[in-house]
């Protein structure tokens, strides 16, 4: 895991930016479509695979730079995402970086007591998280939100990955309807019945 040259990723993490940010990402179709772009490389990534990355919550970012995306995210202190996920983005060329540090948040309001004297503003508390900041190439985006991407030397077409697994699919329900279907020969099934001949006239 590389280290953190300094704190400057994470100086503007605290409470009233992570809301500013929620904000500026419902308001921006953009930072939407790059989040998902960003998202879509660490589900490619197999990082969800990894314990605890999936609770990662947004707390700053995508910040756009001319070759790069870069997002923050914060995980409880009990709950740190396993590092061995990380380097699945560091094979990928990849910055990930890690920090524990405290961060105000306002406590849960139950009483009059949770509330800043003279105020309607909630009581601050300290807690310990981890921050990841995790940077990716603009190329490597691009590359996925395509279709392809180069892992581990070889290069992969997704839309052939998808076909191939659709058509499994599609096999094996095949497979499924023929082994369900009645047969004819050696399950015992009762013969049709000749319809019984009409009379002929003046039989009767």
């Amino acid at each position: 895991m590389s280290k953190l040259p300094s704190d400057d990723f994470f100086n503007d993490v605290d409470y009233e930016n992570i809301i500013d940010t929620i904000k500026g990402i419902y308001t921006s179709d953009g930072s939407i479509s790059t989040l998902l772009d960003f998202e879509r490389v660490l589900d490619e990534a197999d990082l969800y695979a990894y314990k605890n990355w999936i609770l990662g919550e947004l707390v700053d970012g995508p910040k756009i730079k001319k070759y790069t995306v870069a997002c923050i995210f914060m995980y409880p202190e009990n709950l740190m995402p396993d590092p061995r996920g990380g380097k699945r983005l560091l094979h990928l060329d990849c910055m990930i970086h890690f920090k524990k540090t405290q961060i105000e948040v306002p406590v849960k309001l139950e009483s009059s007591s949770d509330f800043q004297p003279g105020t309607s503003y909630p009581k601050m508390i300290k807690k310990w998280v981890w921050l990841v900041r995790i940077e990716i190439p603009k190329e490597l985006m691009n590359d996925i939100r395509e279709g392809s991407i180069d892992l581990a030397g070889e290069t992969l077409d997704l839309e052939e990955l998808d076909d191939a697994y659709n058509e499994d699919l599609d096999k094996a329900g095949n497979e499924d309807e023929e082994s369900e279907a009645p047969s004819d020969q050696g399950m015992g099934a009762p013969a049709m019945a000749a319809p019984a001949a009409a009379p002929m006239p003046g039989a009767m």
